[in-house]
């Protein structure tokens, strides 16, 4: 038991030091194009490179440009179900703010919130991007809204880091703060991000199992869980699903399966 509690923690470390020294060589590759973008709009705040570096890349203009138009594209999607005025919208999983910052001006009249577990994105959410009421989550499945709250709940490859029991805990949860016939869209990893997996792991895929890799700390950028149809299918039972995109290939990176539902 000992010997095994030392190798996951070496383990553990080892991930750790890859994490940071990956962290390092994309900060200083990306060092000179940041500068000038941020030199080109003095006015927009960037979060700290670590915080965007945990939840996304660092690289300025494709935080800036992807941040605003996933914000114009969700925003998009959730119109074609709902033309409601004052809806109220929760960025499940916001990180940095990269694309919930944009929903105010995308959403004119909205209420807007998001909610995180990282606390250092949400300290600096607080205090640097307005219009947004910021929230600290727990790993665990508990928002501190009432019931049937939001007209719209988006969550960016949040599922994809979370244990298969946590997937239904935060699929009640989601469900008990989003209003009737509202609308939730996910990213989920998909049939595409097969070609990443093990045998053994495509096999449990192709049946219709989540697939998880959770050798480190759950809710960690590390942490991945892997999504075939049918287990989305089976989640989310209690919705309907009004649009799947799969996953495509982009320069050569798998996009994530897009899955937009409405709550029964």
């Amino acid at each position: 038991m000992r010997a095994t509690v030392s190798r996951l923690l070496r383990e553990t470390n080892l991930l750790f030091l890859a994490d940071k020294l990956r962290f390092y060589i994309h900060q200083y590759k990306n060092k000179g194009k940041n500068k000038s973008f941020q030199a080109q709009h003095p006015d927009f705040v960037f979060p700290p490179d670590y915080l965007m570096y945990e939840s996304f890349n660092i690289n300025y203009e494709s935080y800036y440009k992807s941040g605003r138009g996933a914000a114009e594209k969700f925003i998009g999607i959730f119109r074609k179900y709902n033309t409601a005025d004052q809806v109220k919208v929760l960025d499940w999983g916001c990180g940095p703010a990269r694309v919930v910052r944009h929903i105010p001006q995308v959403l004119p009249g909205s209420s807007v919130f998001g909610t995180d577990y990282n606390e250092n994105s949400i300290r600096w959410n607080t205090e640097n991007i307005k219009n947004v009421d910021f929230n600290l989550n727990g790993l665990k499945a508990e928002l501190p809204y009432p019931e049937q709250l939001f007209d719209f709940i988006y969550g960016i490859s949040i599922f994809t880091h979370l244990s298969e029991p946590m997937h239904y805990d935060w699929k009640n949860e989601l469900g008990r703060v989003l209003k009737k016939d509202g609308i939730l869209l996910l990213s989920l990893q998909g049939n595409l991000f097969k070609t990443i997996l093990t045998d053994a792991e495509i096999k449990k895929f192709d049946a219709g199992e989540i697939v998880v890799r959770g050798n480190v700390k759950e809710g960690h950028r590390t942490y991945s869980a892997f999504h075939p149809d049918a287990f989305v299918e089976k989640l989310f039972s209690d919705f309907e699903v009004l649009e799947h995109h799969p996953s495509f290939l982009n320069n050569g990176k798998p996009e994530q399966d897009l899955w937009v539902l409405r709550k029964k």
